[in-house]
């Protein structure tokens, strides 16, 4: 078997480009560690994200609100360059920065139609731990 000389294997990163229209979602993830903002069309393809960790905040400083407003912005502002105008925001979670994050993709030039809130609630889910005594 002759030896290929002289020749590398060259990868090219192509950029995917995800077809938007108008309309799509915005889904905000604020857990007790960290804030993403995902946002999507109306397919569910993810136009753009961000995350607090993301933008550089480190430790308790990813929970905040502020943190969660310049994750917002930095995530609408390449959202609204590929051409989404209005979203409907699915907010999950119980930490700091839900409302900041809203109020700041609506700053930013993007609409917001509809806040809903889908938190996972348990049924009377897992079993407490036992009584303490002292």
């Amino acid at each position: 078997m002759a030896k290929k000389t002289g020749q590398k294997a060259q990868k090219t990163t192509k950029k995917r480009k995800v077809i938007v229209e108008a309309n799509g979602e915005a889904h905000v993830t604020a857990s007790f560690n960290n804030i993403i903002i995902s946002l999507t069309n109306k397919k569910g393809d993810v136009v753009s994200w961000s995350s607090a960790g993301k933008m550089g905040f480190r430790g308790s400083k990813k929970n905040t609100p502020y943190a969660a407003q310049l994750a917002a912005e930095d995530a609408s502002k390449v959202a609204q360059e590929a051409g989404l105008r209005k979203v409907k925001v699915y907010v999950k979670g119980p930490g700091n920065g839900r409302e900041s994050a809203i109020r700041s993709i609506h700053n930013s030039g993007i609409e917001v139609t509809e806040i809903i809130d889908i938190t996972p609630l348990p049924h009377n889910g897992c079993r407490p731990p036992k009584r303490r005594r002292v």
